[in-house]
C-alpha cells in the first residue's frame, strides 16, 4: 500500500477472505509483490499484516507458516489481525512467539484497533484505522499499464535493436535480408511510445500532487522504481526508434529507388523495344489521299500507345527530380544516370513520332495536291475532247479565255505539286539510319519513286494538254476569224442593199441641163465603184471563209445562204446602174440637142435645114419620158421603179417642159420659111 514500519520497512498486506485461499496462488502473489520494490527497499525488511478477520485459523497458521519459505529473511514482524475474541481458546497451544527462531521473523496476534501500536496510523489503511489513502484498483490498474508497458517496451526494444543492427551489417544484400526478415515490429511504436508517456506522466502526477482529499502523502517505493525505469526505457525506446525510423526512411528510399529504376526500364525497354518496332514497320507514304489518312489513322494509334508510356515519363521524372532535390548525395550520381537514360530515350522516341506525323502530312498533301491537279487536269482534257460547236465569235472568246484559265490553273497546280513533292523528298532524304534503328534506304527509294513518278505522270499529262490547247487555239483562233469573215461579208451584203435601196430612193433626178446630168452621170459612176469596192471585198471574205472552212473541216452556218445573197443583190444593183446610166445618158443627149436648137439663133436659119433633128429630140425625148414610166425588171423577175410616182412625175414634167420650148422653136423656124415663097 505504500506504508512503512517504525524502521522505513516497507508493510506488506495480505488479506484473507470466507472463501478457500489458494496457497500456490498466494505464493506466486507474494512472489510477485516482492519483487516489485528494489534491492534497497528490500534490505529494510518488512513488515507483514496477515487480516484474518474474515479468515479461518487454520487458514491463518498455514499462511503464517508459509511466509517461512516465501518471504526473504528481512521480515522482521508478521501482523496476524484476529477477529475480537474469537480465536483466544484456540491459540493456547500454539504461540508464534516460541517459533520465532525457528520462523525466522515475529509473529503476535493483534486486533486491529490495536495495530497502531506497532504502525503508526499514517502508514495504516483505512481497513485498520489508519489514514493512508489507498485504492487498490488504481494500483492495480497502473500496474498492469506499467507491465504491459515493460513487456512490450522490452520486446520492442529487442525487435528494433535486431532490425537496427541488422542494417548495419557489411554486405548490401546481408543488410537487405536481415531487413527483410525483421522489419515489422510485432506492436507500433508510436502506441508504445504514448503509453510509456502517458504511464510516466501519470506517475510523476502522483508523485508531486496530493490526493483526491488534498492530503500529502509519500510515494510508494514500487512508483519511485517504476519511474526511472518507464523514463529509461522511453529513452531507449526513443533512441532505437530513431535508429529504426532512419532505418526505414533508407528502405523506403531504397525501394522507392527501386521502385523507379523497374519503372524506368519498363518505359525503356517498350520504347526501344515494341515501340521502336512499331515505327519501323511503319514507313510507307502510301500512293492516295486514302491510304495517307489510313497511315496517318494507325500512326495516332501508335501515339496513344505511346501518349501512355509518355505519362509514365512525366511522372517518373518528377519523382526522380524530388529524390533529387532532397539532397542525399550517395543517390545524386544513379537518379541523375536514370534521369538522363529515361531522357535521352523518351526524347528520341518522340523525335520520332513527330518526324512520322510531319512526314504523313506532307503526304498527304502531296497527294491532295496531286488529286486535284489530276481532276484539272481531267476537266481540262474532258473540255478538249468535246468538239467546239459555238453560237458565234464571242461564245469562241470566252470558251478561249476559260480554257487558258484551266492552262494557267493547271500551271500553278503542277508548281504546287512540285513545291509539295520537293519538300516531301527532302524530308525523306533527312531520314538517316537511326531513325528507325534500321537502314531504310530500300523503303525510301519505292517512296523517291512513286513521288517522283506521279510528278511525271502529271507532267506528261499537262504537256498533252497543253499540245492539244495549241491544237484548240488555233482552231478556235480560226473560227473566230471564221466568224469575223462571215460576219463581215453579211455586212457587205447589207451595205450593198443599201447602197442599192438609195440607188433606187434617192438617185431619181435627171438634171436640168446637160451639164448637170453630166455631173450627175459622174457621180452615179463614183457611186458604182463603191458598190463594186463593197462587192469585191464580200466576195474576198467569202473565199476567206471557204478556206477557212476547209481548213476547219467544217461547213459554214451562214456562208451558203450569204453568196447568192450577195450576188444577187449585186445583179440587182448592176440593172439598176445600168438603167440609171442609160437614162442618165438618155438625158444628157436629150439636153444638149435641145439645148443647141435652142441656142440657134433666128439669123441664121441655115442651122436648121434638117428639120429632122428636132424630130430626134422629140423621138428622145419621148423615149426618155416612157423609160421613167418603166421599172427596173430584175433577172428574178422582179421589178423596182425609182423613186416615188411624184417624184417621177416631176423629172417627166421637166422634161415636156423643155420638149415645148424645142416645139416652139420649131414653129418659129417654120414661118419665115413660109413666107419667103408668097414674098
Amino acid at each position: 500500500t505504500g506504508g512503512k514500519d517504525r524502521r522505513s520497512g516497507l508493510i506488506l498486506t495480505i488479506p484473507l477472505c470466507l472463501e478457500q485461499t489458494s496457497m500456490d496462488e498466494l505464493s506466486v502473489t507474494l512472489d510477485y509483490l516482492l519483487s516489485i520494490p528494489s534491492e534497497k527497499c528490500k534490505a529494510r525488511g518488512f513488515t507483514v499484516i496477515v487480516d484474518g478477520r474474515k479468515s479461518q485459523w487454520n487458514v491463518v497458521k498455514t499462511v503464517v507458516l508459509m511466509l517461512q519459505n516465501v518471504v526473504p529473511a528481512e521480515v522482521s514482524l508478521v501482523c496476524v489481525v484476529k477477529p475480537d475474541e474469537f480465536w483466544d481458546k484456540k491459540v493456547t497451544h500454539f504461540c508464534f512467539w516460541k517459533e520465532k527462531d525457528r520462523l525466522g521473523f515475529e509473529v503476535i496476534l493483534v486486533s486491529a484497533n490495536k495495530l497502531t501500536r506497532y504502525i503508526e496510523p499514517c502508514q495504516l489503511t483505512e481497513d485498520f484505522g489508519g489514514t493512508l489513502t489507498y485504492d487498490h484498483m488504481d494500483w492495480l490498474n497502473k500496474r498492469l499499464v506499467f507491465e504491459k508497458f515493460t513487456k512490450e517496451s522490452t520486446s520492442l526494444l529487442d525487435e528494433l535493436a535486431l532490425i537496427n543492427n541488422g542494417s548495419d551489417k557489411g554486405t548490401q544484400q546481408e543488410r537487405e535480408r536481415s531487413i527483410d526478415l525483421n522489419f515489422l515490429p510485432s506492436v507500433d511504436p508510436e502506441t508504445v511510445l504514448q503509453t510509456g508517456h502517458e504511464l510516466l506522466s501519470e506517475l510523476q502526477q502522483r508523485r508531486f500532487n496530493g490526493s483526491d482529499g488534498g492530503v500529502s502523502w509519500s510515494p510508494m517505493d514500487d512508483e519511485l522504481l517504476a519511474q526511472p525505469q518507464v523514463m529509461k526505457l522511453l529513452d531507449s525506446l526513443r533512441e532505437q526508434y530513431t535508429r529504426y525510423q532512419e532505418v526505414c526512411r533508407q528502405r523506403s528510399k531504397r525501394t522507392q529507388l527501386e521502385e523507379i529504376q523497374q519503372k524506368v526500364m519498363q518505359v525503356v525497354n517498350w520504347l526501344e523495344g515494341p515501340g521502336s518496332e512499331q515505327l519501323r514497320t511503319q514507313w510507307g507514304i502510301g500512293d492516295s489521299i486514302r491510304a495517307s489518312q489510313a497511315l496517318q489513322q494507325k500512326h495516332e494509334e501508335i501515339e496513344s500507345q505511346h501518349s501512355e508510356w509518355f505519362a509514365v515519363y512525366v511522372e517518373l521524372n518528377q519523382q526522380i527530380a524530388a529524390l533529387l532535390n532532397a539532397g542525399d548525395e550517395e543517390d545524386l550520381v544513379e537518379l541523375k544516370a536514370l534521369q538522363q537514360q529515361l531522357s535521352d530515350v523518351c526524347y528520341r522516341q518522340a523525335s520520332q513520332l513527330e518526324f512520322r506525323q510531319n512526314l504523313l502530312q506532307a503526304a498527304l498533301e502531296f497527294h491532295s495536291v496531286a488529286q486535284d491537279l489530276s481532276q484539272q487536269l481531267d476537266g481540262l482534257l474532258g473540255m478538249l475532247c468535246v468538239d467546239v460547236a459555238p453560237a458565234d465569235g464571242a461564245s469562241i472568246q470566252q470558251t478561249l479565255k476559260l480554257l487558258e484559265e484551266k492552262l494557267k490553273s493547271v500551271d500553278l497546280g503542277l508548281q504546287g505539286l512540285r513545291e509539295k513533292g520537293q519538300s516531301l523528298l527532302d524530308q525523306i532524304s533527312n531520314q538517316a539510319s537511326w531513325a528507325y534503328g534500321k537502314d531504310v534506304t530500300i523503303e525510301n527509294k519505292e517512296n523517291v519513286d512513286h513521288i517522283q513518278g506521279v510528278m511525271e505522270d502529271m507532267q506528261l499529262r499537262k504537256q498533252r494538254c497543253e499540245d492539244m490547247v495549241d491544237v484548240r487555239r488555233l482552231k478556235m483562233l480560226q473560227m473566230v476569224q471564221l466568224f469575223k469573215c462571215e460576219e463581215d461579208a453579211a455586212q457587205a451584203v447589207e451595205w450593198l442593199s443599201e447602197l442599192l435601196d438609195a440607188l433606187l430612193k434617192t438617185h431619181i433626178r435627171l438634171g436640168d441641163d446637160a451639164q448637170e446630168t453630166k455631173v450627175l452621170l459622174e457621180k452615179h459612176r463614183k457611186f458604182v465603184d463603191v458598190a463594186q469596192s463593197t462587192y469585191d471585198y464580200g466576195r474576198q471574205l467569202l473565199q476567206a471563209t471557204v478556206v477557212l472552212c476547209q481548213s476547219l473541216r467544217c461547213t459554214s452556218r451562214s456562208s451558203g445562204d450569204t453568196l447568192p445573197r450577195l450576188n444577187r443583190v449585186w445583179k440587182q444593183f448592176t440593172v439598176t446602174s445600168e438603167e440609171r446610166v442609160h437614162r442618165l445618158e438618155t438625158a444628157v443627149a436629150f439636153h444638149s440637142t435641145a439645148e443647141k436648137i435652142l441656142q440657134e439663133c433666128p439669123e441664121q436659119p441655115e442651122a436648121f435645114n434638117e428639120m429632122d433633128q428636132f424630130d430626134e429630140i422629140e423621138a428622145v425625148g419621148k423615149s426618155l419620158l416612157d423609160r421613167l414610166t418603166v421599172p427596173v425588171v430584175y433577172p428574178d423577175g422582179s421589178e423596182q421603179y425609182f423613186g416615188s410616182p411624184s417624184d417621177m412625175a416631176s423629172a417627166a414634167e421637166h422634161i415636156r417642159e423643155k420638149m415645148k420650148l424645142v416645139s416652139l422653136k420649131k414653129q418659129q423656124l417654120r414661118q419665115p420659111e413660109a413666107a419667103t415663097p408668097e414674098s
